[in-house]
Order: C-alpha cells, then structure tokens, then sequence
C-alpha cells in the first residue's frame, strides 16, 4: 500500500503553501521569524495559558476566601448545623437524588478496558530474505518477463524494506509452493508463536480467555482461525469468538474495537486479539503492475494482544484503552472498489490497486483525523483551529487553514508502515520529527509490511528504546480496504523499563 493517502497529504501542503510576503533577495538577511526562539516561547505560554485557565481563574478565589475561612469558629458550625435540622426533608431529597445519580452514573460508564501485555511475532533467521535472495528468486522462477522484474526491483528499492525482512519457507522454494496445507503451516507458525509468547509473559491461564478475535484478510480457512487456537489451547467451551477476513491492513484496530465493546458486557473477562496476514496462499506470480506491489512489500509478522476489564489488572498492564476512531467510506463505489482481490487475464488471483486509490485513502485519512481531533487536542490547539476556520469560512479572510500540532496530544505516533512515501507525506503534513517517525521507519526496514500487526511492531519499538514514560499517550493509525482509516489512542500506565522486556520484544 505504498501508495496510501499521498494525494490528501499532498493536497494538505499546497494548501498550506502562501507566497512569501517579502521576496528572497530582501529577506535573506532577516531572522525566520517562524523559527524564532522567543515565537516559541509565546506559544508554549498560550498553551499553557489555555490548558491551565482553570487554575489559574480559581487561585486568586481561593486567595481571597482563604481569610474567611480561617475567621471560621465552632459557633459558626452550630448554627449552620441548627439551620440545617430545620430542613431535614430537604437534605433527605437531596441526598436521594445525588445517590440516585451516582448510582447510575457508576453502572452506565464504560469499563475501563486495560492492555496487559503483547507480543510481536518474531521469525526465525532461516526465513530472512534478504534483497538479493529476493531478486534471484524471483528470477528463477520464470513466471515474470523483464519489466515486471524491472518493476518489482525498482519498487524495493524505493520501498523502504530492510536486508532482514521475512518470507515464508513456501515462497523461497522454487518453484513456489503456496498451497493451502504450507498457508496453514504458516498461520499456525505465526499465530500460535506470539500466543505462547504472550501467555508466557502474562502467566494468563488459557482457559480464563472469555473472548477471542481474530483477523486475517486474505487466508480464511474451514475450519476458521479462531477454531485452530481454540483448538491448540483447550480453550472453554462458551468462549466469544470471532474471524475477521477482508477488511485490510486496519483490521488489527477493528479487533480491537470489537473486543472492547464485548468486555463492556462480559464483566471480569481476557480477550485475546490475534492480528496477522497470511503470504503463502496470496503470492502473485502474474506480471499485471497493479498487483505486482504486494510481492515487495508484505512480509511474514503477526502480533498477539492481550486486553482485559478486570480493575485488578491495572496494575500490572501497560495501557489503557482511551479512544478508537473509525472511518468507513464503503458507501461510495469509488471507495468500495479501490483495492479489490480478483484474477488478472490468465487467472492469477492478486490484489489489485485502482487509480482512485490515493485519493480516496486520503479522503478517509482526512475524516479520521477530523473526528479524532476534538477528542485529543488540547483547548488551546481547538480555539485556533476554530479561530481560523471562521476567518476563512465565515469573515472570507484569505489565510491557511491551521493544521494542528498533533505532537501536543500524543508523545508517541504509530502510523501503518505501508511503504516510505505514505511515511514521508505524513511525517510532513503533520510536521513530525525524525524522533516521532523513527518506529514506523525502523519497522518497514526491519520487517517491512506486515499488514494489521505493523503498529505493533513500532509500539514495542518504543518500549525497546526505552521511550514510554507513565503517563505517555501512543497513537495508532492504519488504513485498510473496502476504504476504511481507523486509530487508537492509548495512555501508558507505567513506565516501561526495556531491561524488563529482554528477549521478550521483537528488537531484543
């Protein structure tokens, strides 16, 4: 999905672009007044300001009702108390009412829903497929003719993937096996891999799991993928289980969404979340462009979660669950038909991409951010995003539009690495930092697409670098087929100490 969201960010910078007020020549020896060190300083103090109105709107209060008080005497508690006998139905009615009140207040708020613990799987060194292996074995194949070779080649190298990216056992072979049997031995391999990590780390036993999600796009067998786990782990019998197929490199966060409407209703409960992709079955040996981007991107990953709504889990879990925005563009044919799983002229079964792709991912990438903005952003940022929205909308003022600075609601930003141009788009029109970027950069180098599971791999990234901090808010982006963008905001619980997580984290 290399292609993801381009055009929106790309439509974003031109907007964003104004001619310059004084010409270069005359301005080269003025300071950057954008970069100026005291421009700076003024808006870290308008946040402030803003963030922290209540407070300072109630301190000068409380200074001035701070000598009252002290004048207070036990005669003063008397007669108030005396005042109060005479009005017993009054406080008996109030204090019916505000436990009334609290009372259904605390049984209509959402669980909290906590995440315990994941694990990202990690291949073993026989699978790495390096570029030249990779270019020979697409060579010896011969299915390709030259320009698809040509194609594919210069696609990896502008890809963005890494020499220690992984492919299944399957795929190396010449020629290919991609069979059901070796996609089963795939799936079980990576399914079954970051559960038993994940069991280990949490010491959860299997039969306490009341609910099960998984998603795979491209591999749905019979029996389904949730029967072969429930199956390889003895799981109970009434277990809630659920496949997910279909639904693109943004089922991860749907999983997560699902399983966190089920905890609402199914108190003192695990679910599990199973997000993976399959390769073996879905290999492309046609030489129809459009369906050739697949083979260079998607490599072997998976990633298992373990989420709970048990209050007695907070300590001991990592995250917890703050919002989950989806956006859903399937209504439009346009959108429905972007990315589309059918044969090319001589029954090669692929993923083909439309031409409308960018601009429909950057369509539904737009809505996702509008929706979650209000969420997440500070007061501060809202008022000057409002402020200029109604310049320009209402007052007909010819200035950009704001672009909010996200940075200020999220610490840590894991967006789908679905290829180096969507990363570099985002990281410009978001106006992030190499320091933000670096996780989902490092995770298409290191494992290159792995689907539903690659905002995993760049949260653990974080965790390994020692990077989250108790009170840290991650940001989980992903798109997906059918056209569909969904995030996930999540607030750290506690500081995460790498020396904690050794040989238990993918980047050990």
């Amino acid at each position: 999905m290399i292609v993801i969201g381009i055009e929106f960010l790309q439509k974003m910078s031109e907007v964003t672009e104004v001619k310059p007020l004084i010409s270069q020549s005359s301005s080269s020896n003025l300071p950057d007044f954008k970069r100026s060190v005291k421009l700076k300083y003024v808006k870290l103090g308008y946040h402030y300001l803003i963030t922290h109105w209540m407070y300072l709107f109630l301190s000068p209060l409380v200074v001035v009702l701070a000598p009252q008080l002290s004048t207070f005497s036990p005669k003063n508690v008397y007669i108030l108390w005396d005042h109060l006998r005479f009005n017993l139905i009054s406080i008996i009615i109030c204090s019916t009412l505000l436990f009334f009140l609290s009372t259904l207040y605390f049984l209509t708020r959402p669980h909290p829903v906590y995440l315990v613990n994941f694990s990202c799987y990690k291949p073993k060194e026989d699978l790495k497929c390096t570029t030249q292996k990779f270019f020979q074995f697409l060579t010896s194949t011969g299915k390709f003719t030259e320009k698809s070779l040509e194609f594919q080649k210069k696609i990896l190298e502008r890809s963005g993937l890494g020499e220690s990216t992984y492919l299944p056992k399957a795929i190396l072979r010449i020629p290919p096996n991609t069979c059901m049997a070796e996609a089963k031995n795939e799936a079980e391999l990576v399914m079954f891999g970051a559960i038993d990590e994940l069991l280990a780390k949490t010491g959860v036993n299997p039969k306490d799991i009341g609910i099960l999600v998984v998603n795979c796009s491209l591999f749905n067998p019979t029996p389904s993928l949730t029967s072969m786990i429930v199956n390889h782990y003895k799981l109970r019998g009434n277990i809630l289980s659920f496949n997910l197929g279909g639904m693109g490199c943004s089922a991860g966060l749907i999983a997560i969404d699902l399983a966190k409407d089920l905890l609402q209703v199914n108190t003192n409960s695990y679910a599990l979340v199973m997000s993976m992709e399959n390769i073996t079955l879905n290999w492309y040996g046609g030489n129809e462009r459009s369906m050739l981007v697949s083979n260079c991107l998607f490599r072997v990953g998976g990633v298992a979660v373990l989420l709970s709504n048990k209050s007695s889990d907070k300590k001991r879990s990592k995250y917890q669950l703050i919002h989950i925005v989806r956006t859903h563009k399937g209504t439009d044919d346009k959108c429905f038909s972007c990315v589309t799983q059918l044969e090319d002229t001589v029954g090669n079964v692929g993923v083909s991409l439309s031409k409308d792709l960018m601009g429909v991912a950057g369509d539904a990438l737009k809505t996702n951010i509008t929706t979650l903005g209000p969420l997440v952003l500070p007061l501060s940022e809202q008022l000057l995003f409002f402020a200029t929205l109604v310049g320009k909308k209402v007052l007909r003022m010819k200035i950009k539009p704001y672009i909010p600075d996200f940075k200020l609601a999220f610490e840590h930003f894991c967006i789908h690495a679905g290829g180096r141009a969507v990363l570099d788009e985002i990281e410009k029109n978001l106006q992030l930092s190499d320091w933000h970027m670096e996780p989902s950069r490092m995770t298409l180098n290191r494992f290159g697409n792995t689907s539903s599971s690659s905002p995993w791999y760049e949260l653990a990234y974080s965790e390994a670098k020692g990077r989250i901090k108790k009170g840290d808010r991650a940001w989980q982006i992903a798109f997906g087929s059918g056209f569909k963008c969904n995030s996930a905001v999540w607030k750290a619980l506690k500081t995460i100490n790498p020396a904690e997580e050794m040989n238990r984290n993918p980047w050990s």
